[in-house]
């Protein structure tokens, strides 16, 4: 299994709406590193839930149910997108803030990457926010 987390605004997609809803294709991704971040995504893999932006903060854990298809939003070829859905709301989300100040996290995309909007996490750095959120 595989780790990752995902980047929106709340304001255009957030984890409450995304409940709502119980499923979505990650689109809008037009980062060629980002892309190809989500070809790697595979069925199973947990992604960390990211409101970028507004609250600056990892909110819950969305679970991959299909693996990259064409973008149904765009004609261009060279994007894709994923299907994800809700897995789990985190019981406190976790700021940029404190994750910058973790020592176990000084490595994580989100710090050193933090306008790449989909990123690979190693698994002591998923399962170190997902402590932080308990």
């Amino acid at each position: 299994m595989n780790y990752w987390l995902v980047k929106s605004e709340p304001f255009k997609y957030s984890w409450d709406k995304f409940l709502q809803e119980g499923a979505t294709f990650w689109d809008g991704v037009r980062n060629y590193q980002a892309r190809n971040n989500l070809k790697a995504m595979s069925k199973g893999d947990l992604v960390l839930f990211y409101h970028s932006n507004e609250g600056l903060q990892v909110v819950g854990i969305a679970k991959v149910v299909k693996e990259f298809y064409q973008d149904p939003t765009t004609e261009d070829k060279n994007w894709v997108v994923v299907d994800l859905k809700p897995y789990k709301t985190l019981k406190k989300p976790v700021t940029l803030v404190q994750i910058k100040s973790d020592e176990l996290l000084q490595e994580i995309g989100l710090v050193k990457q933090g306008r790449l909007s989909v990123m690979s996490l190693k698994p002591e750095e998923f399962d170190r926010i997902v402590e932080l959120g308990s």
